[in-house]
């Protein structure tokens, strides 16, 4: 199958469409990055270049794909306060713009297409109960959470007799594939690691740092796209949790200084307002797409991104 898989040069986009190019498929990688400008390595056997808020661009950039796998798109939670409006026309403006295109293409083809969209625990908000599972009502507490959550429902509107989509609502991705890994310091285990290496001070933890997340390897992730890609038959929506190890953030410090065998220094600030446990059930996931994470362990995520990393 031949797949547009936007956003191809970063974290997790380097990681699926390596997947994918495994699995057979014919994968061409979407990119803003300016023409000129030297691209990292990838599994793409095409790139093509368009911002995903340019309906001409995205329409050119669709043209003889099967599929899209849509990663492309702004993701700091912190930053999306400070630039709602841009966070908004990307990620939920830009997503309709590549649905508008895929359902023109599949037209013209007399083919059904496939849409498999990137999203984020954050559309979930803070929910009561734990684990989280895909039933929960969209509350997002950020504009990052809000661009997402209307991205999703544009995806799960989209859905018609020419177009099946999936939507994977990914909790936090770690790890690295291929030697690449992620490297915002916003993050836990990236900025972690980064004061181990040296390359930050110091690591900021609220409380005794007892806060719970659930952590996924990346490559466990492109495994996910790769399935839900399969699984998308036309006027079907679906929507997976995709979450593996919960872990505290003092977890994941001992853990970092466990793999590296050097010492983080932690700066304790007072316990912050902050939800004590959010971690994904995957039930759903496991169940109708045969998804497990198999490099999921806090140890492999941790080792994984300290090698490439270094």
């Amino acid at each position: 199958m031949r797949v547009l898989v936007t956003g191809a040069f970063g974290f997790v986009g380097t990681a699926v469409a390596r997947r994918l190019a495994l699995a057979g498929h014919d994968v061409v990688a979407l990119t803003s990055r300016p023409a000129g400008l030297r691209l990292p390595a990838g599994d793409a056997g095409e790139v093509r270049r368009a911002d995903v808020r340019d309906q001409r661009a995205v329409r050119a950039a669709v043209a003889g794909v099967a599929a899209v796998c849509h990663l492309a798109g702004l993701s700091r939670v912190r930053e999306s306060f400070e630039r709602p409006a841009e966070y908004q026309a990307v990620n939920a403006g830009g997503t309709k713009t590549l649905l508008t295109a895929l359902a023109a293409e599949a037209a013209e083809r007399g083919a059904p297409a496939r849409f498999v969209f990137a999203s984020s625990a954050a559309v979930c908000g803070v929910p009561r109960r734990q684990p989280v599972t895909e039933d929960v009502p969209l509350a997002p507490i950020s504009p990052y959470g809000r661009s997402k959550a209307d991205a999703e429902q544009a995806v799960a509107a989209a859905a018609d007799g020419t177009l099946g989509t999936a939507r994977l609502r990914i909790f936090n991705v770690a790890g690295a594939v291929a030697g690449v890994t992620d490297t915002d310091l916003t993050r836990v285990i990236p900025k972690a690691l980064a004061v181990a290496d040296g390359r930050a001070p110091c690591f900021t933890m609220n409380g005794d740092g007892g806060a719970v997340r659930d952590y996924v390897h990346v490559d466990d992730v492109a495994a996910a796209f790769a399935l839900a890609l399969d699984a998308c038959r036309p006027g079907s929506s679906a929507v997976y949790n995709v979450g593996a190890t919960a872990a505290s953030v003092a977890d994941v410090i001992a853990a970092a200084e466990q793999v590296t065998g050097r010492r983080i220094t932690v700066i304790r600030n007072p316990p912050g307002d902050e939800p004590p446990l959010l971690i994904a059930d995957r039930t759903r996931i496991s169940r109708e797409l045969g998804w497990e994470p198999g490099r999921s362990s806090l140890r492999q995520i941790i080792t994984d991104a300290w090698d490439a990393a270094r």
